[in-house]
């Protein structure tokens, strides 16, 4: 995975993780997307960089109610990387409370979404994702 474009998604939940996976595809077949499912696995990617085992990742969507070390917290972890501010990071969680949006910008995310109820939204969603990570 050294030097492949690929969106980085830490998501605990395996249907998000499907119907994430299925709208890419629908979108753009070429993305590569790679999952962790906790914030402790997200460090952990970041440490296979540190070691020069892979690329960073074009895109980083973080969920922020994981298990084991939530979004936020590992979020907080990578601010203090060198590298953190070269690609977009992304909150997409189930909570649209203003106050945590605020949060999440203050801390240096670039955007954060609500997921979506519906597959049409998503795809959407999806699409201004692919756009973020200027993935062609």
């Amino acid at each position: 995975m050294k030097n492949k474009k690929y969106i980085l998604i830490a998501e605990d939940d395996e249907d998000d993780q499907f119907l994430l996976s299925s709208a890419f595809k629908e979108i753009s077949k070429e993305t590569e997307l790679v999952f962790v499912e906790n914030g402790i696995e997200l460090v952990d990617h970041f440490r296979k960089y540190d070691e020069g085992i892979i690329s960073l990742p074009a895109l980083l969507i973080v969920d922020l109610n994981m298990p084991r070390k939530n979004g936020k917290e590992a979020i907080r972890e990578l601010m203090n990387k060198p590298y953190f501010g070269s690609f977009k990071t992304i909150v997409f969680s189930t909570t649209g409370n203003e106050i945590e949006k605020m949060k999440c910008r203050e801390m240096g995310i670039n955007d954060f979404f609500v997921k979506p109820s519906d597959y049409t939204t998503l795809l959407n969603v999806v699409t201004e994702f692919k756009k973020m990570a200027k993935i062609v």
